[in-house]
């Protein structure tokens, strides 16, 4: 990698971070703080829906794709975004979680919106401005300032609470949105004059992406990688509770351990996928997770030791931020030129809206056949995700590039 470009990484860090901790902190960190407040379940249920940008910003996307095909129009839609996304964050401040909870949930639903923009905007830049070579890399930055977002959005800002209060956390919050910016603002990157294109982008394009050849083995792909996953996080904390640990070293174990476990495996996954063809990360990392099914359904039958659950926990996640950078330059790869704000977050966004409904099942699954169970449908969904994988390339559907 020439000592030109190495700057692009720490930028796309610091740009994908701050869109992570203000998200972080509004879907786990406030239910927290409401609670604590008296406030009822069902309020606090309420505040799910401020994910939903996030699911439909792929409607958006073309608007983006047409505006933003040059390193100065990029630039211009993340400041105004990010510009905007910390004054929301900075007026919710002035508000009061008791008396004005409705105004709050609608301002942080504006700055969910805003926020996906951004990262459709960031997303295009990374996919412009990142050569095939430096995407698994360029990943890497993406998954870890995630979850390095979600650690601090989650942890550090839930104990900067305690001893600060609500304004003032918000006031830094928009602070630190506002200086992640910066870099970007010193950034000599330019986007090569072949990446522009005339063509205009519309919803026709969205549907378009669903018709092209081979496409549904790619899908498929997208559907089931993360789903032998997803169930086992999603009930880690109540299987820690139900073994007897407390809310604090389940915070410990799964929040700060787990969380930068993922951080660390995503840059170790670039340096893998660096080294060896997208093929082969692909099977590599899912047989992780296949490890790490495993290896929970064993724990089910045991009584664990606290050194078995963090083995499992580093497992897991490291499960997790290994497939995040595999998927992501998977989704880069399958990119159409001119439309890759818009065919990137279809990708993404399939991802999520598969992973809601494993987590949601995850529940069911548990309830009715226990842990035990959970972990044995995790173990048969990696299995069959293998037999998918080998059909898709098999019949080269996967546009994998190497």
């Amino acid at each position: 990698m020439s000592e030109k470009n190495w700057h692009k990484f720490p930028l796309l860090f610091s740009l994908y971070i701050a869109q992570s901790i203000p998200m972080s902190f509004f879907s786990t960190v406030v239910p927290v703080i409401m609670r604590q407040e008296n406030f009822s379940l069902q309020a606090i249920g309420l505040l799910q829906l401020v994910k939903l940008p996030w699911i439909f910003k792929f409607l958006w996307a073309p608007i983006i794709d047409n505006n933003a095909r040059t390193t100065k129009e990029l630039k211009r839609w993340v400041f105004i975004s990010e510009l905007f996304y910390a004054l929301v964050i900075f007026s919710i401040a002035f508000l009061n979680l008791q008396s004005d909870f409705g105004l709050i949930i609608f301002l942080v639903i504006v700055a969910f919106i805003v926020s996906g923009t951004q990262d459709i905007a960031v997303d295009i830049y990374a996919i412009l401005s990142l050569k095939s070579s430096e995407r698994s890399l360029g990943n890497s930055m993406q998954s870890g300032g995630s979850f390095v977002g979600s650690f601090l959005g989650t942890g550090v800002l839930l104990v900067a609470y305690h001893y600060v209060g609500w304004s003032k956390v918000l006031f830094l919050l928009a602070l630190f949105v506002l200086l992640a910016v910066v870099p970007l603002y010193f950034s000599g990157s330019e986007i090569a004059a072949d990446n522009k294109t005339k063509e205009r982008v519309s919803m026709k394009d969205i549907l378009s992406f669903f018709k092209q050849q081979g496409q549904w083995q790619q899908i498929s792909v997208l559907i089931f990688y993360y789903s032998g996953i997803i169930g086992i996080m999603t009930m880690l904390k109540p299987y820690l509770v139900d073994l007897g640990y407390n809310v604090k070293e389940i915070a410990f174990m799964s929040g700060i351990f787990g969380t930068l476990t993922a951080a660390l495996a995503t840059l170790l996954g670039a340096l893998f996928m660096r080294k060896v063809s997208r093929k082969v990360s692909l099977f590599t990392f899912l047989f992780l997770t296949l490890i790490a099914s495993i290896y929970f359904k064993i724990l089910s039958g045991i009584v664990p030791s606290i050194a078995q659950l963090y083995m499992g926990i580093g497992l897991i996640w490291s499960a997790y931020g290994f497939s995040t950078v595999a998927i992501y330059t998977l989704a880069m790869d399958t990119v159409r030129k001119g439309r890759e704000g818009t065919d990137f977050t279809i990708q993404i966004v399939i991802t999520h809206l598969c992973s809601l409904l494993v987590a949601t099942a995850s529940g069911k699954i548990a309830h009715e056949f226990g842990y035990s169970g959970l972990f044995s449908f995790e173990v048969l969904i990696t299995l069959f995700t293998f037999l998918i994988l080998m059909y898709s390339l098999r019949n080269k559907s996967l546009k994998i590039k190497n």
